[in-house]
């Protein structure tokens, strides 16, 4: 089933909902209920109060509906007639007056037996086309989205053409629970959250460790691509925000700031990092011989997102940019858009995620630059994917404000997609700052810039990466390593010269000396997802070597965890060959 079909299935079943809702709870009033991408929804002002038991009840009463086989029957009626018929319905009666507002003289609504609800459509033929469904939980909603408006309940559902892709659904839903990279996140210490500084980060030690080796395989990979870092201030003057349009463009997710001498904000906390790379651009006069420029920061952003939309560290308000500027000649666009494809699909391969699909984004209704400058980086942009052979989609009007863009989706462990990397092209900027090089023929010329990210934010990749991992991350990434487990008080000492060798060999272990019993500390390393644990007893003291155990069943074949007698050094030869091959 397609996308839009399934769309339409979705919202048949929301309707379904309300018509079940309705002839439970008599006196409910009815706000929307949309279709959106992993099901329904449907805002509802009970006379009473309702809880998640009660989804139960309201799904058997969908049941019956589905059952009888009701047709949907869409019929236009004038505006003085949809009054009349949701006279007693306040959230119907306001949308209605907004049609009226645009001028509209009649109304669609659908007809589900009894039930009769607002509704532009489309729908299935009949209730019994509605395939399997899910009620799945309940939440406050403000009506339409605002803290001035009453507050409604908003239920949940899910709907699949058939129970196999429902049952697959829910077991994704679930093992999405199990992988909650806030969850894996505390359990592991890696990170924690304060009201002290809401929408941020507090990085423990091990957390710290994982961005710091993100950062550094960034930093190697681009190095190895001919990247040069730069970086920039956080805090730049209002005045180039506005040059740049991002005033215009994005003032509701930028951080206004207000020196002591100003009667008014005078200066902005950076959301992206664009401008700062065209000032360091500007200092000089540059030619065509330096081209392509390839400019990279890990810079620190800040956007205020709503308490609604803030989500751990995959959308906290400050974050890591691991953002990158291309300077080029327009004939060196096309070879740069393919070196830089080429590159997030090597930083993919070495995380094993996989390209779900990838979109083209066009021009948005607001923008900059002329009709011509669009038309030719679209098209330059669609050039480049049918030369790669890299299948894509068109998302109609979604492209940054001064250029089209790549959107690059990847599938993780269990399915869902994340949207990751984006490609900018850019002419509007070059123009909108009268940026310049020098041609072959001696004369000046507008650059083409390409803004670029690979991992999106270095947080939000991680927090990707915990959830894909389920937290079991691969040993090149590990924060630790081994851990040494003494069975005894006696074997501390032994314990002691194996760490210092491991650490000396650039191994990360720590030694477990707690005065707990053996199989509690290896439960622990388990819980910990550390990737390999070195028992230490008499006999291994004896024989000076180590018993070995890997985590979990993925770990070797057919579930075996204890790899048995090796050598110390077989061990760190054994760890590091899988450090080196990003096992």
């Amino acid at each position: 089933m397609n996308s839009e079909n399934l769309q339409t299935l979705r919202h048949s079943c929301s309707h379904v909902l309300a018509a079940a809702v309705l002839k439970l709870y008599p006196k409910t009033k009815l706000g929307i209920g949309p279709a959106i991408d992993e099901g329904f929804y449907y805002d509802f002002q009970f006379p009473k109060s309702v809880n998640e038991e009660e989804l139960e009840k309201i799904s058997a009463s969908m049941m019956q509906i589905i059952k009888a086989k009701i047709p949907f029957e869409k019929e236009e009626i004038t505006i003085v007639q949809a009054k009349k018929l949701f006279n007693d319905q306040p959230y119907k009666l306001e949308l209605i007056d907004d049609l009226a507002k645009e001028e509209n003289k009649k109304v669609s609504i659908y007809k589900t037996g009894v039930f009769v609800d607002l509704c532009a459509g489309p729908h299935v033929t009949d209730t019994g086309q509605i395939g399997a469904f899910k009620l799945l939980s309940l939440a406050g909603a403000y009506w339409r989205g605002s803290e001035k408006n009453t507050m409604l309940t908003r239920i949940y559902g899910t709907c699949f053409k058939n129970k196999k892709e429902l049952d697959e659904y829910l077991w994704q839903l679930e093992e999405a629970k199990k992988r909650d990279h806030r969850k894996i996140g505390q359990m592991l210490d890696l990170f924690s959250f304060h009201p002290e500084a809401p929408g941020d980060i507090f990085w423990h030690p091990k957390g710290l460790f994982l961005v710091n080796k993100l950062s550094q395989y960034w930093r190697k990979e681009h190095a190895k691509n001919g990247y040069v870092e730069v970086r920039t201030p956080v805090i730049l003057t209002r005045g180039i925000w506005d040059r740049s349009g991002h005033t215009s463009f994005f003032i509701d997710k930028i951080y206004k700031v207000q020196t002591p001498d100003a009667k008014d904000w005078n200066m902005a906390v950076k959301p992206m990092n664009c401008d700062g790379h065209i000032l360091i651009y500007k200092n000089k006069s540059h030619s065509y011989k330096e081209f392509p420029l390839r400019m990279a920061e890990l810079g620190i952003v800040h956007r205020f997102e709503s308490s609604g939309e803030v989500l751990g560290i995959l959308r906290p308000r400050e974050f890591t940019q691991d953002d990158a500027h291309i300077f080029c000649t327009p004939g060196q666009v096309k070879d740069e858009l393919k070196r830089i494809i080429d590159l997030c699909f090597n930083f993919y391969r070495t995380f094993n995620l996989n390209l779900d699909h990838l979109e083209l984004s066009t021009r948005p209704e607001k923008s900059i630059g002329s009709s011509e400058i669009w038309e030719r980086a679209e098209k330059i942009m669609k050039q480049v994917l049918e030369e790669k052979n890299v299948p894509f989609q068109i998302n109609e009007g979604e492209g940054a404000f001064y250029g089209p863009k790549f959107d690059f989706h990847l599938r993780d462990s269990i399915g869902r997609t994340w949207q990751c990397s984006t490609i900018q092209l850019d002419f509007a900027q070059p123009e909108n700052f009268d940026l310049t090089y020098v041609n072959e023929q001696g004369k000046k010329e507008r650059p083409v810039m390409i803004h670029r990210v690979i991992y999106g934010s270095i947080e939000r990749f991680l927090g990707i990466l915990i959830e894909q991992y389920a937290g079991v991350f691969p040993l090149w990434l590990s924060p630790v390593q081994a851990v040494i487990i003494p069975i005894t008080d006696k074997q501390n000492s032994y314990g002691e010269k194996i760490l210092e060798e491991l650490i000396s060999g650039g191994i990360r272990a720590e030694q477990d000396k707690r005065n707990e019993t053996t199989s509690a500390k290896i439960r622990d390393a388990e819980l910990q997802k550390v990737p390999y644990m070195v028992i230490v007893g008499e006999k291994e003291v004896k024989a000076k070597n180590l018993s070995v155990r890997a985590r979990g069943e993925t770990c070797l074949p057919a579930g075996r965890k204890d790899l048995g007698q090796m050598t110390l050094e077989k061990f760190i030869a054994k760890i590091k060959s899988e450090i080196e091959n990003k096992a």
